[in-house]
């Protein structure tokens, strides 16, 4: 099993947590949870995602597919 690296950051003070799965140049788009943004790279893969208002998800899990389609 190949072993990868996430990066993960949560600034308690803004409520945001930021997982990335490669760095690279890339840029967040909305999803459809309101709370979520996808990033993807120039080749339209997700290589990461962010969540606004972490604490507000306490008693609900989050559940969301990260698609990495391109834009139409």
């Amino acid at each position: 099993m190949e072993e990868r690296a996430v990066k993960v950051w949560y600034d308690r003070e803004a409520d945001y947590l930021e997982v990335i799965f490669d760095v690279k140049e890339g840029f967040f788009r909305e999803t459809d949870n309101p709370c979520v943004m996808e990033k993807i790279d120039s080749e339209g893969r997700v290589i990461g995602f962010s969540v606004f208002s972490v604490s507000s998800l306490s008693e609900n899990p989050l559940s969301l597919v990260l698609s990495g389609r391109k834009a139409a």
